[in-house]
């Protein structure tokens, strides 16, 4: 899947997308979707190949399966990486949980679980517009946040 070499992997302006998800059958659904809504992706198929990513780019999107490297949710490695982080660079990142457990727009557990949008694993055939109108709600929540901060640290 990561055909630019690491140094061009994106440009100003380019979606980009890490697709923490190491079965392969749910990552031949989702990658093909992002690449249709033109994100360029990564695969984080390897706990220290995602901390190394994570610390390297900035990603619009980050996929974590729940049972990555068969963990639980409780103990994800991803999850707990992406917490650590500090605030403003957690921000940068729109984070998805792919969730055999949790339902599709659940919007509690996927403040409990520290991550922006949850999708069921059943309806990964929709990820898609699910996508979408979910990035889309988010930058409409943290447009004006954004702009002050930005406003902020001109000062």
């Amino acid at each position: 899947m990561e055909q630019e070499t690491e140094s061009t992997f994106s440009d100003f302006g380019d979606n980009t997308a890490l697709v923490c998800v190491d079965h392969q059958q749910y990552q031949k659904i989702v990658v093909p979707q992002l690449i249709d809504m033109t994100y360029k992706v990564h695969l984080g198929l390897f706990e220290e190949d995602v901390v190394l990513k994570l610390k390297t780019y900035n990603y619009d999107v980050v996929i974590v399966y729940e049972n990555f490297k068969g963990s639980k949710v409780e103990n994800n490695p991803i999850l707990r990486e992406l917490v650590l982080l500090p605030d403003a660079r957690r921000r940068e990142h729109f984070v998805i949980l792919l969730s055999h457990r949790f339902a599709t727009n659940d919007a509690m557990s996927a403040f409990v679980q520290s991550v922006d949008q949850i999708v069921n694993i059943a309806d990964l055939a929709n990820f898609k517009p699910i996508l979408r109108r979910a990035v889309a709600q988010h930058r409409e929540l943290y447009q004006a946040f954004n702009e002050m901060v930005k406003s902020v640290q001109t000062l």
